[in-house]
């Protein structure tokens, strides 16, 4: 079993990088229930036939762990990275470049899609992790041996994890389509600017009528700027459920709202002047917003998913992974690709797919 050692001077974790294999593995330990932004508490780093345990509340550590995540001759591997992404990005400025997530490599490579840390290890060491430091508080310090030993056994069998993906990848010649989704996934960490049309996202929305949807763009825009501002959970700013029934029944004036919101022991009372500058102050773009989409076509939508189903079948790949339910329904909405579709994906899909597009598209 290889050593944990634990890193509290960044100049230490800088002079290790000077001798950096070609690989790493790289796991991260953060909270996030009371906040907007993730806090970075704990980085472990397999290094060689070391773990490394690097405590980021070290003033000049995040800089240290920075560049080790800009180190481009170093592919760091991750296992369901996106939000350890994210986490990186506001810690220590930067994202893990080049990246290998394991997860997305078993799922491209047939083993299993979504498959979780634990569950991978053991299907391909059978080394039976335990699961008991899930919900520790990794801010404190100094952490628990139990925490130390969950944390080093999040990154000790990266490397047998990569191995066997790997090879499989390259044996079915996919190793392309992973550096795709890996190009994504950074990008789309990268850019981490919010949504330009949150509404669409909540499915209530599509019951209101068009003042009421822009009344709810407006509310739902505004709890992002302000969460993000204030650094608090966005559901501790304005809840999804308050902001559709004020989008639903505005109050008729700033007065008539906050006796609503004096009435619940929930809602944000003391945010009652914001919430409605933001309900009754239209945005610039909002005449360019789009309605959400409304029930698909069964019919047609079972077609396509049936059409994927035998590619994926033909592929060996598994359930999802080729194209979701949602990025279907949005494809079949306009007959555009979305963009988690584009690349290796459209290519296998566009044969199977576009003959049934065209007449969905043109029955809507």
């Amino acid at each position: 079993m290889s050593e944990a050692l634990w890193i509290d001077q960044p100049e230490d974790l800088l002079r290790r990088l000077e001798n950096a294999p070609a690989r790493i593995g790289l796991d991260t330990e953060f909270i996030r229930e009371r906040t907007y932004w993730p806090r970075l508490a704990l980085v472990q780093m397999a290094v060689g036939d070391q773990v490394l345990l690097v405590d980021p509340l070290v003033p000049g550590m995040p800089q240290a762990v920075a560049a080790w995540l800009d180190a481009p001759g170093v592919l760091k591997v991750m296992h369901s990275a996106s939000e350890d992404l994210v986490t990186f990005k506001c810690a220590c400025g930067t994202l893990p470049r080049p990246m290998y997530d394991t997860q997305a490599a078993a799922a491209l490579a047939g083993i299993g899609a979504g498959l979780g840390y634990q569950k991978l290890v053991e299907q391909v060491t059978g080394v039976v992790l335990p699961k008991g430091e899930t919900r520790s508080d990794w801010l404190r310090r100094p952490l628990s041996p139990a925490q130390l030993e969950y944390a080093a056994d999040d990154v000790r069998h990266l490397e047998a994890l990569y191995a066997a993906t790997a090879g499989r990848l390259r044996d079915l010649g996919r190793q392309a389509w992973l550096d795709q989704d890996m190009d994504r996934t950074l990008a789309n960490a990268a850019r981490d600017d919010g949504e330009t049309w949150p509404h669409l996202s909540l499915r209530s929305a599509q019951f209101l009528d068009n003042a009421g949807q822009r009344r709810l763009l407006r509310l739902l825009r505004w709890r992002e700027r302000y969460a993000r501002e204030h650094d608090h959970p966005r559901s501790w700013v304005l809840d999804n459920e308050l902001a559709v029934a004020l989008s639903r029944d505005p109050p008729p004036d700033a007065p008539a709202l906050q006796r609503r919101l004096d009435a619940q022991p929930k809602s944000p009372r003391r945010l009652g002047q914001a919430i409605w500058q933001a309900l009754s102050t239209p945005l610039p773009d909002e005449d360019a917003m789009p309605a959400p989409a409304g029930d698909p076509d069964r019919n047609a939508l079972k077609r396509l998913q049936d059409a994927v189903a035998r590619r994926s079948a033909e592929l060996a790949l598994p359930d999802g992974v080729l194209a979701s339910r949602r990025h279907l329904e949005a494809l079949l909405e306009n007959g555009q690709w979305p963009a988690a579709l584009q690349g290796w994906r459209r290519n296998e899909l566009e044969t199977a797919l576009s003959p049934l597009l065209a007449p969905a598209v043109a029955a809507g």
